[in-house]
């Protein structure tokens, strides 16, 4: 017996049908205050299957949307829009773990791989890799050819104290507000005081002291300082981290005014891990500033598909609508951020911008007494309202708040204050004085050059001469896109056809799938092939994957048991474990999928 060539399953699996959702294990412990070792599981088994190539992996942020809520798997996995769920539990008694997890088939919505581990917690790290490379392995079983490395989790530090402490900073500073940021920092450095070579907190800080900067809540020299401190001993530590050139990327866009640096590093971030959503939408930003639209939209998309119910990704949507001029969406999902997160400061940024471009001026005007005090970045509100009453035509207030930016532009906190000045001169209509604050940014390295140059509130610039030639040099990437590589075949033409014709003869002579518990790495043992080379050659020459290639042996093999007359007595189910499957919901799902039948209606017969 072989593959059947006509079959519908023969065909690869399609690539978007490789995604998986890993929801947060659930915390069986006796202690609530063991909820972080649930968490830091899930977390790590979410960046190890993030490594893995083809596999799409749904962001933390998404798939920790669902914590403590029962609602059923395949309304999940319809809302995160994934083919499979990854779920499990933790229970920890005193220095004795107990995980459990399971794989859930979405579209069937039947659980086709369940274990149970218990360990002695020694390296939380190493019982992290190992359960990741089985999940893994398992999820190549199902999906079809995956290549998988020889590990998934390294360890991070030997001291669980930092990596707790690392892991709260984390969910701080996710919520994208001052106060928490500021609490994140503190937790971060307890870690680094902990273990002082702890990367993860070195990444953690820098992008901290880089949220406090461009925001405006700390002097923005100092904030940058510490940025470019914790981003070079980050890379120090580690060079092939997809977070360090995220970090590297915004470092040359907001310190160095370097567009072309802060594309290539942003490129450098994905290519190292293509499931980093957010460096998926700031390269979706980088492109659509520049005006690449089509280039923008893909990133978007892809970050839209591995962290659908982000809040940062919807604002990155919205981001995106408001560049292309689609104002009306822009304000639609700018609402969608801020009711879910009523201090979300980008968010706040860009709303009074959309409501300009809408014309509702005394909406901006007033805009700021109704928003959290302290997200309120002081230039913002005087440079939102400056061109709100500039657009309105009410020169003296106008003027007013022109007069009010332009002082406070001159302190401390005026990071974002002197481009209002820049787009004030636009409005108004003052076009040789944008133009000499553009020059003025180029020269001084301003970096909201490269946010407000193609804004949509300085249109009215874009027909002067002067336009198109500075936006190529400000936009300048120094570099042709590289062509899209080909990837080569893993095995060439004889090697294939030699292990295709081992494998069959494997199988033919000692009937291996007849063992419940054999798994691909052990069938490739067997023939003394790697299993990267067995995943490959069942996917790409037989047409199947393993739980496929090897069920259709065990279907036969009931067939086979089912009409020998001394099995007439045994019952369907132990007539299915004795042709090798584990499981009699797995055995139903592949003997209708091969006959088109349910066992008992083929017993009839």
């Amino acid at each position: 017996m072989y593959a059947k060539p006509n079959r519908e399953s023969n065909k690869e699996v399609d690539l978007k049908d490789k995604t998986i959702a890993v929801l947060p294990f659930v915390n069986m412990s006796a202690s609530e205050e063991n909820e972080y070792f649930s968490d830091g599981i899930t977390e790590e088994i979410i960046n190890a299957l993030a490594q893995i190539g083809n596999l799409k992996v749904t962001s933390r942020t998404s798939s920790f949307h669902f914590k403590n809520r029962n609602i059923p798997i395949t309304e999940i996995g319809n809302e995160l829009n994934v083919s499979t769920i990854l779920e499990g539990s933790i229970r920890l008694a005193s220095k004795q773990m107990r995980i459990t997890a399971q794989l859930i088939d979405v579209a069937d919505d039947f659980h086709f791989w369940s274990e149970t581990w218990d360990r002695e917690l020694e390296n939380i790290f190493e019982i992290q890799d190992e359960i990741s490379l089985i999940i893994a392995d398992k999820l190549r079983e199902h999906f079809g050819h995956l290549e998988i490395q020889e590990h998934l989790v390294e360890k991070q530090t030997d001291n669980i104290a930092a990596y707790e402490y690392s892991l709260k900073a984390k969910f701080l500073r996710n919520k994208w507000n001052p106060e928490d940021v500021k609490t994140a920092i503190a937790l971060y450095e307890k870690a680094l005081e902990l273990d002082p070579n702890h990367n993860e907190s070195h990444v953690g800080l820098a992008d901290c002291y880089s949220f406090m900067g461009t925001t405006g809540f700390m002097p923005f020299d100092e904030a940058w300082g510490k940025t470019i401190k914790y981003t070079n001993q980050a890379l120090e530590l580690n060079s092939r981290s997809s977070g360090v050139h995220y970090l590297l990327s915004n470092q040359a866009f907001f310190i160095e005014c370097d567009y072309g640096k802060s594309l290539r590093e942003m490129k450098k971030a994905v290519e190292l891990n293509p499931n980093n959503a957010e460096a998926q939408q700031f390269l979706s930003f980088l492109y659509i500033i520049a005006g690449e639209r089509e280039k923008s939209l893909d990133h978007l998309e892809i970050a839209h598909c591995l962290n659908p119910l982000s809040d940062e990704t919807h604002f990155f949507r919205a981001y995106y609508h408001y560049m292309i001029e689609d104002f009306h969406r822009s304000l639609e999902l700018l609402d969608i951020c801020l009711s879910a997160n009523d201090k979300n400061i980008p968010a706040h940024s860009i709303k009074p911008l959309c409501l300009l471009k809408l014309g509702k001026f005394d909406e901006v005007i007033s805009y700021f007494d109704s928003i959290p005090a302290d997200v309120v970045i002081e230039g913002e509100k005087t440079g939102a309202i400056g061109l709100a009453y500039s657009l309105k035509k009410d020169a003296a207030n106008a003027s007013r708040y022109l007069e009010k930016l332009t002082a406070q532009s001159k302190e401390a906190f005026a990071y974002t204050v002197d481009s209002y000045l820049f787009m004030m001169s636009a409005v108004s209509g003052d076009k040789d004085k944008a133009f000499e604050w553009v020059i003025q940014a180029i020269e001084n390295k301003s970096s909201l050059l490269l946010l407000r140059y193609t804004d949509p509130v300085v249109a009215s610039i874009r027909n002067d001469p002067r336009y198109e030639a500075l936006k190529l040099s400000i936009y300048r990437t120094d570099a042709a896109e590289e062509p899209v590589k080909t990837k080569t075949a893993l095995l060439d033409a004889h090697t294939t056809s030699e292990y295709s014709s081992r494998l069959i003869a494997h199988i033919s002579e000692n009937k291996p799938y007849l063992n419940p518990d054999l798994s691909l790495r052990d069938l490739a043992r067997q023939i003394d092939i790697h299993p990267n080379h067995l995943s490959w050659l069942l996917n790409n020459s037989i047409g199947l994957n393993f739980n496929e290639f090897i069920n259709q042996y065990r279907v036969e093999a009931f067939k086979s048991n089912a009409n020998a007359q001394e099995n007439q007595n045994i019952t369907i189910e132990g007539l299915a474990y004795e042709s090798g499957f584990n499981s009699k919901t797995v055995f139903n799902t592949y003997f209708k999928r091969e006959t088109g039948l349910t066992p008992r209606q083929f017993l009839k017969q």
